[in-house]
């Protein structure tokens, strides 16, 4: 016993010894954050919790700039550098949410290695954690944080939390369009577009009735799929008149006077859409099936997420369109 708690010291005095910490910068302006997060170094970050106190939190990652960014109430309140997954271990991309919280966490299959503010997103061992940032993908497939960072991010998120992980480590800041989501046709084949009506879609809210609300907007399949605590609770066709390659983050805000409004998050390489409120011009882009749109419509509450993408999410219902992962606990 005496031997691990030495080994545990030593591997944490390692990371408040390493640049991960010590070039962490806190910030109370919001526009200071921006400043500092355009120029951010291996294992730097920045953090800013007072530029929103409050509201729900949502963390995007950003596999090929190696960079995830906090935000809350749809406002950056944190960035830093991060390591993922390298080759033979790569980081999945998706759709998730947090599944476990442990601040003395040690991993079950890498020699009972510490893995300090861990937060789950899958069973089978990807999580958000303070590790080693040598300024590119190095880990089994966790995301690696600066400790000082993860311990600030542990704090303020609760389960449930949505976590957007998309790019593509392996072409390091080259965006990557269709990584986010599993393909239907592994081999990328073109997918007949069908005509909008009263059908083409299900609706199954029984299959998870708790937690955040999650709604995917696939441009190149023309489909929406809804998500409730990272489950899948409706899928429809849709039209879908944009030919913006990005992605961008949509939530729902109460804004200052009571009401609730559709607000951007500035997801890398759009910040300056950060708190931009959504135009109806850009809802009538998108057309669904009346019923289904009146049933979804029916769960949004603050806090609810809208991801628009070129992302593929499959074309047939029932078919996993994420890589989170369906192991139980404990297996």
């Amino acid at each position: 016993m005496l031997v691990r708690i030495s080994l545990y010291a030593i591997i944490l005095a390692s990371f408040l010894a390493s640049p991960a910490e010590a070039q962490g910068s806190r910030e109370s302006s919001q526009t200071e954050l921006a400043r500092r997060a355009d120029s951010l170094k291996p294992g730097q970050w920045v953090w800013a919790p007072a530029a929103s106190p409050s509201g729900p939190v949502l963390v995007y990652v950003d596999l090929s700039r190696q960079i995830a960014t906090v935000y809350r109430n749809g406002v950056r309140i944190g960035v830093t550098t991060i390591s993922s997954g390298k080759p033979g271990h790569e980081t999945p991309t998706g759709v998730f949410t947090i599944l476990q919280k442990d601040a003395k966490h040690r991993s079950s299959t890498y020699n009972n290695a510490p893995m300090p503010y861990q937060q789950r997103l899958t069973w089978d061992g990807v999580a958000l954690h303070a590790g080693g940032l040598p300024g590119y993908p190095e880990s089994h497939g966790c995301i690696h944080l600066p400790f000082e960072f993860s311990r600030a991010l542990f704090e303020i998120t609760s389960l449930g939390v949505t976590v957007v992980i998309q790019g593509d480590a392996l072409h390091h800041v080259r965006t990557s369009d269709f990584s986010l989501l599993s393909p239907f046709d592994a081999k990328g084949r073109p997918v007949e577009t069908e005509t909008l009506g009263t059908a083409g879609y299900v609706w199954e809210p029984q299959r998870s009735t708790t937690g955040p609300l999650t709604i995917v907007v696939s441009k190149s399949d023309q489909r929406v799929v809804v998500m409730r605590s990272g489950v899948e609770i409706g899928r429809s066709i849709a039209k879908i008149d944009d030919r913006d390659s990005g992605s961008h983050v949509i939530t729902l805000l109460r804004s200052a006077s009571g009401t609730l409004q559709w607000s951007y998050l500035g997801l890398p390489g759009h910040e300056e859409e950060e708190g931009k409120v959504l135009d109806e011009s850009v809802i009538n882009r998108l057309q669904l099936p009346q019923p289904f749109y009146e049933n979804v419509k029916g769960l949004f509450v603050p806090g609810t997420t809208i991801l628009i993408t070129q992302s593929a999410v499959g074309t047939s219902p029932g078919e996993p369109i994420t890589v989170m992962d369906a192991i139980a606990p404990g297996m």
